[in-house]
């Protein structure tokens, strides 16, 4: 595909990612996604944005960590692309970039959660050299 940019994107321009996160996420209100992506910005977190012609079209977040089993290690998180540009590549130079980014900065590996029901995403991943290791389980209070 031409005319595509793929960049960090600043923390005064996260909020552009709020229509994106609300397609992957139906369920949480539009004010508690806007105050939980502000409260991101302060913690171990980046996001990447895939742009068409100025046009943010995908994102992933990053979230940055030290694990004892892997070490330095980005986790990509809330990956979406815009229903009309999906099956275009652009999911895989996505994560060339983040492979390239993580590598850039000397991390040693990038690890990921995906629904159990994405099935799509699971073999996606599993191209892009993804192993399954084990169950991801949440408990909110």
């Amino acid at each position: 595909m031409e005319n595509i940019e793929i960049k960090l994107i600043s923390t005064k321009d996260i909020l552009s990612i709020i229509p994106l996160l609300s397609e992957l996420n139906k369920v949480t209100d539009k004010a508690v996604l806007i105050e939980r992506v502000n409260e991101m910005t302060t913690q171990h977190y980046k996001c990447v944005g895939i742009y068409w012609k100025n046009e943010l079209v995908g994102i992933s977040g990053l979230w940055f960590l030290t694990r004892h089993y892997c070490g330095k290690t980005i986790e990509p998180d809330h990956v979406i692309i815009n229903s009309k540009f999906r099956s275009k590549g652009l999911g895989k130079m996505l994560f060339e970039w983040i492979f390239n980014y993580a590598q850039s900065i000397g991390y040693e590996a990038t690890e990921l959660n995906t629904y159990i029901h994405n099935v799509k995403s699971h073999k996606f991943y599993e191209n892009e050299g993804y192993k399954k290791l084990g169950y991801h389980y949440l408990k909110k209070f």
